[in-house]
């Protein structure tokens, strides 16, 4: 097994008649494959028969590969001393303190409370956030359909639901695990001809090889770099925490700087930095020009890295010169990062007043989704792939994706000119297109738009809204539905160094409540028809904006906007 991990199953089962152990030897079954245990017993009418069956694994990721049987059988004893009633309490006790401060109440419309309760309880269930050396898959322990593999879903979607609901070291952790595999990330960039420590995380991944074997997917989608940059910038713009940066994340900036410095062209005919032949979020079009999305992002994270590596020369000359040394970046080279990023081609319609998805989009035969009879959805599995990739349908959110992460780059002007050019062409047709369009439906006002996007995320699984839900469930998405509600709805945003809220309320409801644990103060956050009211838990006063107006939320008290 090319992974080479090793895992040992323990099980074992106690029976019980009204409540008493009864000692029954089992009937035992096993083949290579295969083992069963199975107890029979005569009872009585009124009697119960009950089964208590304890079982787990141990990993090689904490023990010693020729130590998993014994600390198996240790792990047993110690599940069969506590007994079932007892982990039962500290299972409640454990979802009581979980769903405190990841709970969102919904008053008014049943489908979309259970909608969220569903989502949250899902993300819970998959990740703790105890472990750096874990991540998170997009189907979690639901499904085998990817392997368990991680995704650039875990920076762009997972990472704001568990650094707003959990301590900020669950989203740290998540950073980690990219550092973790840094070397990783330089050996698969090495491989595919890049030089100097420049580093390309894989887009799947179990130990930081990539594990994908789709061309289009591992060669050219090479946005997923960028959404690893962000989350570094997205954990020191929420929790305040630069330490990481100085510690690890410059490390990883700096590789992910040199690989897009070395995967952009200079074109004479342009006279621009162009990047060619990638796929971006749009996985309906493959091998295409100067994907705008993989383009802006690879400009911002030059940029950043840039700003960074000044920072902390200036702060912290130790970090400076350790890294710097370890790095063996030369001024030179920041001069080739930055001519790069100054000279980014980006492609942009004057027609339209758009920037384009790609240097060809405008050849396609734009016929938008409302237009396409509706016997040919959905086009993933009605159409041929050749077919797909000429038209001009998008799966999710790609343009719509840089504004996402980069909203107060552009005006609320270009976001609705870019939303109202895209969204009729995005077929949502990945799990993760909803969510960022609810989010910035709600930000241009469009509150029935937002709603319906929201109900289609949050009820994906519940509804089978894609008819496979058998190969398990859309955890990574099911961040994007908290998303929805807390930064669409709510308006979350961090805008100069603080939580800032622009709340709206949906008709279809009477209310909603979230919480956020920001900077380690829990704020509640009520949204009804006419008001909104915050309680802060903490001991420190924590100033907010309230559409853009300055509110101040004093420790175990109720303010009304």
């Amino acid at each position: 097994m090319k992974t080479d991990f090793y895992i040992c199953a323990f099980m074992e089962s106690k029976v019980f008649i009204n409540d008493k152990y009864v000692l029954i030897e089992p009937n035992i079954e096993a083949d290579a494959n295969y083992a069963s245990f199975s107890y029979q017993f005569n009872v009585k009418q009124g009697e119960t028969y009950t089964i208590h069956k304890f079982g787990g694994y141990t990993v090689d990721r904490n023990y010693d590969k020729t130590e998993l049987v014994s600390a198996a059988k240790a792990a047993l004893k110690k599940a069969t001393e506590f007994g079932f009633n007892t982990m039962l309490e500290q299972q409640k006790t454990a979802w009581g303190n979980i769903w405190k401060t990841s709970d969102i109440t919904i008053t008014g419309d049943v489908k979309a409370q259970q909608g969220i309760r569903f989502n949250i309880f899902q993300l819970n269930q998959t990740y703790l956030g105890k472990d750096a050396r874990l991540n998170i898959g997009p189907k979690g322990f639901t499904g085998e359909k990817y392997g368990g593999g991680t995704y650039w879903d875990t920076e762009a979607f997972c990472i704001p639901f568990y650094m707003a609901t959990q301590d900020q070291n669950v989203a740290r952790n998540l950073l980690e695990y990219r550092y973790k595999h840094l070397e990783k990330a330089i050996e698969n960039a090495k491989k595919l001809g890049f030089k100097n420590g420049a580093a390309l995380y894989p887009m799947v991944t179990m130990n930081g090889e990539e594990c994908h074997n789709e061309w289009e997917i591992t060669f050219e989608e090479i946005h997923r770099n960028g959404a690893i940059a962000f989350a570094i910038f997205n954990y020191h713009r929420y929790t305040g925490d630069y330490s990481y940066i100085t510690e690890k994340g410059l490390e990883v900036l700096i590789a992910i700087a040199r690989f897009w410095q070395q995967r952009a062209t200079f074109s004479t005919t342009k006279n621009k930095y162009v990047i060619l032949g990638v796929t971006g979020p749009n996985e309906y079009e493959n091998n295409v020009n100067n994907n705008f999305y993989t383009n802006y992002i690879a400009k911002w994270c030059i940029d950043y890295t840039i700003e960074n590596i000044n920072r902390i020369k200036a702060e912290f000359d130790s970090d400076y010169t350790r890294i710097m040394y370890k790095a063996k970046l030369s001024n030179s080279e920041i001069e080739k990062w930055k001519d790069v990023a100054n000279n980014m081609y980006f492609p942009y319609s004057e027609e339209h007043k758009v920037y384009l998805q790609q240097d060809g989009f405008l050849d396609k035969e734009l016929i938008t989704v409302a237009n396409l009879d509706k016997s040919e959805r959905p086009i993933n599995q009605k159409w041929s792939w050749d077919r797909i990739l000429r038209s001009p349908y998008i799966k999710q959110a790609d343009v719509l994706q840089g504004f996402y992460f980069f909203e107060d780059h552009f005006t609320q002007e270009e976001l609705e000119r870019h939303f109202d050019f895209y969204e009729p062409f995005t077929v949502h047709e990945s799990s993760l297109s909803p969510c960022v369009h609810s989010v910035q439906a709600a930000k241009l006002g469009r509150m029935e738009q937002a709603y319906q996007f929201y109900l289609q995320t949050s009820r994906l699984d519940l509804d089978d809204y894609n008819h496979e839900v058998e190969e398990g469930l859309h955890i990574t998405s099911m961040a994007g539905t908290w998303m929805s509600i807390v930064e669409g709805f709510g308006g979350m945003r961090i805008k100069n160094d603080r939580l800032s809220f622009s709340p709206q309320i949906p008709k279809q409801w009477e209310a909603y409540s979230f919480k956020i644990n920001f900077r380690n103060q829990i704020l509640k956050v009520n949204v009804y028809q006419n008001e909104t009211t915050f309680e802060l838990d903490g001991k420190h006063d924590l100033d907010i904006l309230v559409n853009e107006k300055k509110v101040t939320i004093s420790p175990n008290s109720l303010v009304k906007v």
